[in-house]
């Protein structure tokens, strides 16, 4: 059952919390942006650390309850507002994929990228938590060549945080622009959510620019 209760999303522009500001709109839920000048080091101060122990953002208050890691954010977010269609319901046969979709996202996707934006060559096949950069390209390919969305003609909340995702880690290098990448992620950043998101992260970002020059 959905929980009306406002949510509260720590936020900072033109970062992670950005794709859960995107799903916020989405889902319709009610929510206040909590904004963090990370060029302050607001992320490091005392309060934050209370929330999120690592400093990082996104995280979300609820009804009392804090979530942190991205992850789970969308999870909780996509099954707390049902009406919006973005979860597959348990017992749907895409619940099973979706869930996969965003697991790999976390577990293999970020730490492949990171790896590949630092130079540095993968562990071994045996302790590596994504064995090797190009099966998972490859994997993320072979996905999204299903289109429009990772799961055919459904948009999922998946689709939210690798449409962001991808558009920023192709801008860097990080992923490849094959057609098939950039027409997915254009596709995302192309709704109505993103596009307002992405002008109050620029509005936002200007703002913080100025106050962190004193």
């Amino acid at each position: 059952m959905t929980d009306v209760a406002k949510i509260t999303l720590y936020h900072a522009p033109r970062t992670r919390s950005s794709g859960v500001r995107i799903l916020l709109e989405e889902l319709g839920a009610p929510y206040e942006p909590r904004l963090l000048n990370l060029k302050l080091g607001e992320q490091q101060k005392p309060d934050y650390l209370a929330i999120n122990p690592l400093g990082k953002v996104p995280a979300i208050e609820h009804g009392g309850v804090v979530i942190t890691e991205q992850v789970a954010i969308y999870l909780y977010l996509a099954d707390a507002f049902p009406a919006a269609r973005l979860a597959p319901a348990i017992g749907d046969p895409l619940r099973g994929p979706y869930l996969r979709w965003l697991a790999f996202y976390g577990s293999a996707f970020e730490p492949a990228i990171v790896d590949r934006s630092q130079g540095r060559a993968p562990e071994s096949r045996g302790i590596s938590p994504y064995g090797d950069y190009d099966a998972v390209m490859s994997a993320i390919q072979a996905q999204i060549a299903k289109g429009p969305y990772l799961f055919g003609e459904r948009l999922t909340a998946a689709d939210l945080l690798w449409g962001t995702a991808l558009r920023w880690t192709t801008s860097f290098g990080l992923v490849p622009a094959t057609p098939e990448i950039t027409g997915y992620f254009e596709r995302i950043v192309s709704r109505p959510s993103a596009r307002k998101v992405g002008r109050l992260d620029h509005e936002l970002t200007a703002a913080q620019e100025i106050a962190a020059q004193g």
